[in-house]
């Protein structure tokens, strides 16, 4: 077997969001880039359907290390309710609306008008569960509601992580780095509002995980000028996790090994990981980079 190599990912963004159990009301955020969301990346960026097999892209050892950790940033969301302009699909899709929207229910000084002006109280603000109606076979809404919907959401604001991929199979490694800066999909981490900045692919290095991090200096929080590099940092001493390919003592379970990802979400598997405080060697090599 060829000796390990590693691709670096660069994720930092003013948010990133990165959920385990999180549902509709409550999504929650991980401390730290899970696997799957990290390889869900990387397959967007491939332009891989949500489908398709992962084949090796899965099999590769995940690794991160936290540069800065970032601050858990709560919002309070809420979606739907109050008013809102009624438009044609509205009418179409929910018979519903349709009856509330006739010229008795809609004031006189709202008359006559086109699809956008009239407005309906309390309504939430797109049809939900659109079925075709088995009595008539109009398309209707199985479920309309009528409320607010309160959520929370959590995030991580300000983080910088250094994400490391393993794999024997360099050409591949090298294939997602491109990919990563030439993606095909648009890209974010873990949640659509949170678009990455800066590079992300830092280039295949040869080693396994452990030692790629003992020898790459921290993430810079601030830009070079006139061709500079960002000096190395000595001594620095951040947590990084590093998956097992086997159960170790020491080793702890997670629950983000993407299987198959889908539009129901997708099926996960467990993986193991073990935890190391990472101690920067004093001829780490500093960054060169986009922030």
């Amino acid at each position: 077997m060829s000796d390990p190599h590693v691709l670096l990912v660069r994720l930092a963004s003013p948010l990133q969001s990165w959920g385990l159990t999180g549902r509709f009301t409550l999504r929650d955020t991980h401390s730290r880039p899970t696997k799957s969301g990290v390889i869900g990346l990387c397959a967007a960026a491939l332009g891989l359907d949500r489908e398709e097999p992962l084949g090796e892209l899965a099999e590769v050892l995940f690794g991160v290390r936290a540069d800065r950790p970032g601050t858990p940033l709560r919002d309070y969301h809420t979606v739907g309710g109050g008013t809102y302009p009624l438009r044609p699909r509205d009418l179409l899709t929910d018979h519903q609306r349709a009856d509330k929207a006739t010229p008795q229910s809609i004031p006189e000084e709202m008359q006559p008008g086109p699809f956008g002006r009239s407005e309906l109280a309390a309504w939430y603000g797109s049809p939900k569960y659109v079925a075709a109606d088995p009595a008539s076979g109009a398309l209707v809404s199985r479920e309309v509601r009528r409320h607010a919907l309160i959520t929370e959401r959590w995030y991580l604001a300000d983080a910088a992580f250094l994400v490391g991929l393993e794999h024997p199979d360099q050409a591949l490694l090298e294939r997602i780095a491109h990919a990563l800066e030439h993606p095909k999909r648009l890209l974010w981490l873990g949640r659509k509002a949170c678009p990455p900045s800066g590079d992300i692919a830092l280039g295949v290095v040869p080693g396994p995980l452990k030692h790629a991090f003992e020898t790459h200096a921290l993430l810079p929080e601030t830009p070079s000028y006139e061709g500079e590099s960002h000096a190395p940092t000595v001594g620095a001493r951040p947590w990084a996790w590093i998956e097992s390919p086997r159960p170790l003592p020491g080793t702890g379970p997670l629950s983000d090994q993407p299987v198959r990802f889908g539009a129901d979400g997708g099926i996960h598997g467990l993986r193991w990981e073990t935890r190391h405080r990472i101690t920067i060697g004093p001829h780490a090599r500093g960054w060169d980079i986009i922030l």
